[in-house]
């Protein structure tokens, strides 16, 4: 396969990469758009409950804000969160613009202090707006798309990135964006596709880019038992509640995810009860719990935790740049420090839409290509495409589950997956619970670790206070 050259190669398809890509497109450049799978099935496309922004007439950019860092336990970058609350509403309203069918009420998620998340049927939107990206990237003679190939390394040449290798061969780009996603399928229990096991983070360590919080693994607590069918947290702001195998409700069910995450751990068996809610407002999940062999209407749902959202990837500036010249990151393969220790609810497709803008924006200003690629291109044998079996998803589960035990991460931490044993490498650093990295043997946060683990090439972890 041979492919010319482009402006902007956007490895990913989910709702950063298509605005990275429809932003670059609109501004002249030629984008190419490369996914291991199928165009539509991103994390973004089944992203269920909504996209945060501060557009309500009681809300503000400086709740949003606070909201946001009281989630992060003390470990969101402040600038990324300003930015993140501020660019928000805007990215929102031309959702709305363009034609976005975002339900007539704001719904409310946990650790909101406000009505702010804008949702389609209630637990749609993913679908929703990717669909809609999708749609205006396949529109514009700008922007080529090519499924099934996946990526298997970074071509670096002197310092910068001018593309990426593929089974098929080079694909060279003045400026790249890794958009692919995170990691939470590495664990056997996971509401994400099947692969997304943290490829970006894998090629892009090896290419000697600096990562950050691979400790942050956010689980989503309420996952139909036995699937990865994901019950949004909107159905608890409409009022579901929790229930124990007594029937009896055991937690706040709006509290931040982290903290109701390991109350399900400690129960053992837990039930969403839907019954008193108007699920007229979720007329796909309802139809898809009835699927599963479940009544709704009568009787209460069994849920567990699982691996949702990747908080820790590639290092990054606010504008998406990576310590590696023409290599730009955004949405859940970066590492912001916007989140902190734990990701607000509908935070994820903000994310997306504000720093996936933000990056592309940034790679227009990549210089030309070396006049002959033939030159620069290095002919080196493609490594093999990266797996996870049964049996690694499996160990992560038990090792770097919702709660933690450090022998089981220093297992872990000798895997011989790259993704895996960063993650048991900084688990085992971070001697402390925060967020959502809970280790049983230090319970309690502990002010020494109010910083991001960051591994850079030829060093080893360190603790850094990002601004």
């Amino acid at each position: 396969m041979s492919i010319p050259p482009c402006d902007v190669l956007v490895v990913g398809t989910g709702a950063a990469g298509l605005t990275a890509a429809l932003i670059a497109a609109d501004r002249g450049a030629s984008v190419l758009m490369l996914t291991k799978g199928h165009a539509p099935d991103s994390s973004s496309w089944h992203a269920q409950g909504g996209i945060a922004g501060a557009i309500g007439d009681d809300d503000t950019a400086a709740l949003h804000a606070v909201d946001t860092e009281r989630a992060g336990r003390d470990l969101c970058r402040p600038s990324a969160v300003r930015i993140l609350v501020e660019e928000g509403p805007a990215r929102v309203r031309e959702l709305i613009t363009l034609g976005v069918p975002f339900d007539p009420e704001l719904s409310l998620e946990g650790g909101h202090s406000r009505r702010r998340v804008s949702s389609v049927e209630g637990a749609a939107t993913g679908w929703a707006v990717t669909s809609l990206l999708g749609r205006r990237a396949l529109r514009s003679e700008r922007i080529a798309t090519i499924e099934a190939t996946a990526v298997l390394s970074l071509l670096v040449v002197d310092g910068r990135c001018i593309g990426v290798l593929t089974p098929e061969g080079p694909v060279t780009a003045r400026a790249t964006i890794l958009a692919m996603g995170g990691a939470a399928a590495l664990w056997a229990r996971t509401t994400n596709p099947a692969g997304q096991i943290g490829d970006a983070v894998a090629i892009a360590v090896t290419a000697g880019a600096a990562v950050a919080d691979m400790e942050f693994m956010q689980f989503h607590p309420t996952v139909l038992e036995g699937s990865r069918l994901l019950l949004t947290e909107a159905l608890r702001g409409e009022g579901a509640t929790l229930l124990d195998s007594s029937g009896e409700r055991f937690v706040d069910e709006l509290a931040p995810r982290d903290e109701v995450a390991r109350a399900l751990v400690r129960k053992g068996r837990a039930f969403l009860d839907l019954r008193s809610i108007d699920r007229s407002r979720f007329p796909g999940l309802m139809a898809e719990i009835e699927k599963s062999g479940f009544d709704p209407a009568v009787q209460p749902i069994p849920v567990s935790p699982a691996a949702h959202y990747t908080i820790g990837g590639i290092v990054t500036d606010l504008h998406g740049r990576t310590d590696i010249g023409g290599l730009y990151a955004a949405g859940e393969c970066a590492a912001t420090g916007v989140h902190g220790a734990n990701r607000l609810a509908s935070n994820s497709l903000l994310e997306c839409l504000v720093f996936g803008r933000r990056a592309a924006l940034a790679a227009l200003d990549e210089p030309p290509l070396p006049a002959s690629l033939r030159d620069v291109v290095p002919e080196e044998p493609a490594p093999p495409e990266r797996i996870a079996p049964e049996s690694l998803r499996e160990q992560v589960w038990c090792d770097a589950g919702v709660v933690r035990d450090p022998a089981d991460l220093t297992e872990l931490a000798a895997s011989p997956d790259p993704v895996a044993s960063l993650v048991a490498r900084f688990a085992l650093a971070r001697a402390e619970s925060r967020g959502v990295h809970y280790r049983i043997d230090a319970p309690v946060p502990d002010p020494a670790f109010e910083g991001h683990f960051v591994l850079r090439p030829g060093r080893g972890l360190a603790l850094e206070h990002w601004t």
